[in-house]
């Protein structure tokens, strides 16, 4: 087998199973454990993969967040019941801003159910998604592209935000934990903060395995949102700690089967 053909096996194992072992992979591959630590080496110096004892994961460290490639292949279904909850709260005529990220990429493809609207955003899939899409009002806010988030960041996009005002903005995050969301990427975090500052109400979409985590910045406090989605009820211990912060958590609909 080809060292791309396996590395790209590697990655389908960790969208799958979210972490792989070091031995596990030797055996499966047929080469030595230095030739698998050189593979995860040239991933995780892609910003692929995170090492750690033993393998390598794709799940969010304190300063790791997977390359957007591989979350837009995980949790699918929970994206899509988090992104049509999320649509309720939009009305035709509105001006939306979405953040970068895959779960934002879902509902940003949706947002035409609900047009006319003027959509403002960094997310990259959203802008391709959108960009013929009459009753539309797209404006893209520039800066820095980044592959790893697939998003425009930095300076530029910063202060273009200072010179736009949103009814509602769309917001994720990778970690949350007590009453603070987090993020572990500055430029990032400098945008989504900026977006929040431009929007009358906000919204925050969190998948319920990003509970009880953190990352090196913190983003803002719960309370500073005016909704919060996910798609399942989290770990009770969560859910205690939500309540004492008096948080209300909205959990998505599950689809009507047809």
């Amino acid at each position: 087998m080809k060292r791309d053909e396996r590395r790209q096996q590697i990655i389908d194992l960790l969208v799958e199973n979210g972490v792989v072992d070091l031995e596990e992979l030797a055996k499966r591959f047929a080469v030595s454990k230095m030739t698998i630590h050189r593979d995860l080496d040239e991933l995780e110096a892609g910003g692929l993969l995170r090492k750690v004892r033993g393998g390598a994961t794709i799940e969010a460290g304190m300063q790791f967040e997977s390359d957007f490639r591989l979350r837009e292949r995980q949790g699918s279904e929970g994206k899509e019941l988090m992104a049509l909850e999320a649509l309720e709260l939009v009305e035709p005529g509105m001006t939306v801003m979405v953040n970068d990220g895959s779960m934002a990429a879902m509902l940003g493809s949706m947002l035409p159910r609900k047009k006319p609207l003027t959509v403002i955003t960094n997310n990259a899939s959203i802008l391709e998604a959108l960009k013929f899409e009459k009753g539309i009002d797209l404006i893209a806010l520039g800066g820095m592209y980044s592959s790893k988030f697939n998003g425009y960041f930095g300076v530029l996009a910063e202060q273009n935000l200072t010179s736009l005002r949103a009814d509602l903005a769309f917001l994720s995050s990778p970690a949350v934990s007590g009453n603070q969301v987090f993020h572990m990427d500055a430029d990032v975090i400098r945008v989504k903060k900026a977006m929040i500052n431009a929007a009358v109400k906000t919204c925050l979409l969190v998948n319920h395995t990003r509970f009880d985590r953190v990352a090196l910045h913190v983003l803002a406090n719960l309370d500073d949102f005016d909704w919060v989605i996910t798609d399942q009820v989290p770990e009770p211990n969560v859910q205690q700690q939500l309540v004492d912060a008096g948080i209300q958590l909205t959990i998505a609909r599950p689809l009507e089967n047809t």
